[in-house]
């Protein structure tokens, strides 16, 4: 077990105040605000910047300075955050411990995952664990950027595409293929492409998030880039699923996002016989010291059921 870096006189007549006041500026930092910060620990602002104002104070420098819309750490500042953020996680574990997150399945589990994977399967997945697990309780964090774990204290993020190089640990549970698709509504109107060669003369709606890899089909087995023109851009799924379905032109997106309009027709599949991008499914966790049993739980209890999941998704749209 670490030894606890105990910083000089937690413990004194101000210890557990000063112990808030550090959780509480870790917030503020963390979150980018004192407004945000309290909302992350249901504090008010009046009692953040009095908490902020009472840590100064005793340490007699200022660690913070404020704007109307945003803080910065001064030198000082940026020194004190770096020092007390490892003393701080060890007591928030040492809690842990004593709780007996490392017997059994209990506590917080705070999971990070991209809106597109939410929509139809990892959600409902999730929440079954959680109806497993009544020890268990839930932050669900649904997020188009990417989360950073460690600075945000989650315990899982589910992660669609390639892993930068990190420190995190990762399982692989498959992969998400991608489809072209248009309302019915637009390829009565505009004509359904049976060529890549056509989207040029096509309406687009673009998916920030798969620009990396374009529009990219196999063609004679060379790869081909084509791009319609773009009407739409969003970097977020849901907005692009719901311009398809009005019918503003031909979207890009993962089968997982998309399989309830395909099924329903609200989208219908074009240049299926070309396509040949798909984009890796991850478990991602941050792999330090002993790992509570809630986070080896979910990790084993959701990677062979979002491997299945993804099988019979890309099972049915490979015979759509």
């Amino acid at each position: 077990m670490q030894k606890l870096l105990w910083p000089e006189r937690l413990f004194d007549g101000w210890g557990m105040d000063r112990l808030d006041a550090m959780q509480v500026l870790l917030a503020v930092v963390d979150e980018g605000s004192l407004s945000a910060g309290g909302r992350k620990l249901n504090m008010s602002l009046p009692s953040v910047s009095r908490k902020m104002a009472e840590l100064e104070g005793r340490l007699g420098t200022r660690l913070l300075i404020r704007t109307t819309r945003s803080i910065q750490l001064t030198a000082a500042g940026r020194d004190y955050v770096d020092t007390i953020r490892p003393i701080v996680a060890q007591l928030e574990e040492a809690d842990r411990r004593a709780a007996g997150e490392y017997d059994e399945p209990r506590g917080e589990l705070n999971v990070t995952l991209p809106g597109l994977s939410s929509r139809l399967f990892s959600t409902p997945l999730i929440f079954e664990f959680l109806a497993a697990h009544p020890q268990v309780s839930l932050n669900l964090i649904s997020e188009e950027r990417i989360v950073d774990l460690v600075t945000d204290r989650v315990d899982v993020g589910i992660r669609l595409g390639d892993l930068p190089d990190s420190s995190l640990s990762a399982v692989r549970c498959g992969d998400v293929l991608i489809s072209t698709v248009a309302s019915p509504d637009y390829l009565e109107r505009r004509g359904r492409p049976t060529h890549p060669d056509e989207l040029p003369d096509h309406d687009g709606i673009l998916f920030a998030a798969l620009k990396p890899t374009g529009w990219t089909y196999m063609v004679e087995g060379q790869l081909l880039e084509r791009w319609p023109a773009c009407r739409v851009r969003s970097n977020r799924a849901s907005v692009c699923i719901e311009a398809a379905m009005r019918g503003f032109g031909l979207a890009r997106i993962g089968r997982t996002g998309i399989d309830r309009e395909l099924e329903s027709g609200a989208l219908k599949t074009v240049l299926d016989e070309y396509e040949c991008v798909s984009l890796p499914l991850h478990l991602v966790y941050v792999k330090q010291g002993l790992m509570p049993v809630k986070v080896r739980s979910f990790i084993d209890w959701m990677a062979p059921r979002l491997r299945d999941k993804l099988k019979q998704i890309n099972s049915i749209s490979r015979n759509s």
